[in-house]
């Protein structure tokens, strides 16, 4: 693996009761942070191909482990989502060279299919401060349901050299979903919207 990783952090919010309701099976999340190395921290370089390739390295390895926290089969993943902060050494166009030209792929693998382009953001900050990764339905976008997201910090990162990865996995949509829309059911998951 070509990304310096310092830490990884995987956790699992589990929602068992929302307005006064029980929520019966409990809506689960799972999030997966990486803090690596940031090559280009404190320069500026044109080729940002060696965070593209991190950026696949990374989408499997986290997608995988969000299943495992899950302790689901890779099909039975519903939504995923993706972010990064970048340290203040480092740019936003960074983070965006890992999110997007290549770590959708390895994290589709990872969930079995994922029709749906992967929703995610990107920010700059620093130690302690939240990134919030986006959630939608991995098949059909259309499924509102799905539509979420998930908090992560960590208290030592990102540091100014650093980036903090994010890859985020559910086992179902919001607890007591009723807006209306697409359902789970409904969807076919042949063209990422439906």
């Amino acid at each position: 693996m070509s990304a310096d990783i310092r830490k990884i952090s995987v956790s699992v919010e589990e929602t068992r009761h929302e307005a006064g309701r029980a929520i019966a099976p409990a809506t689960r999340k799972a999030v997966a942070v990486a803090v690596i190395r940031n090559p280009f921290a404190g320069r500026y370089q044109e080729d940002l191909s060696e965070l593209i390739e991190i950026g696949a390295e990374l989408g499997g390895l986290l997608g995988h482990k969000c299943v495992e926290a899950l302790g689901i089969a890779a099909d039975a993943a519903q939504s995923y989502g993706k972010a990064a902060m970048v340290g203040e050494d480092g740019e936003l166009e960074h983070a965006a060279a890992i999110l997007h030209p290549k770590l959708g792929a390895p994290l589709r693998v990872a969930v079995d299919k994922g029709a749906a382009l992967v929703p995610s953001s990107k920010k700059m900050g620093g130690p302690g401060q939240p990134l919030d990764v986006p959630l939608g339905h991995k098949d059909a976008a259309y499924v509102r349901s799905h539509f979420d997201a998930i908090e992560v910090r960590l208290n030592d990162a990102p540091r100014a050299g650093e980036i903090m990865v994010a890859v985020a996995v559910t086992d179902s949509g919001r607890p007591l979903p009723r807006v209306g829309g697409l359902t789970v059911v409904e969807a076919k998951g042949e063209d990422g919207l439906r």
